[in-house]
């Protein structure tokens, strides 16, 4: 099984420690798929930016629409987070 060495809070400095601040102002904590990207902080920053524009930003369909199109998609590739 492959491994990716993450950042821990402790060890976080730097670009990585203020995206792993900013994921837990936007969520409470630090989900995992955010940790695991922690080793490239500009890669972490990127997949967030995309992420709060298509769940967030102007569309028309409506967040509840926005995360139902998640789940199934989620779901329809075996996904089991």
């Amino acid at each position: 099984m492959p491994y990716i060495r993450q950042v821990e809070d402790a060890g976080a400095s730097g670009d990585a420690e203020r995206e792993l601040q900013r994921a837990r102002r936007r969520a409470g904590r630090v989900w995992n798929i955010v940790r695991v990207m922690t080793p490239n902080p500009a890669v972490l920053r990127a997949s967030m930016e995309l992420y709060l524009a298509v769940m967030h930003g102007p569309s028309p369909l409506s967040r509840f629409q926005r995360e139902l199109v998640a789940v199934v998609t989620s779901r329809r590739n075996g996904c089991v987070y």
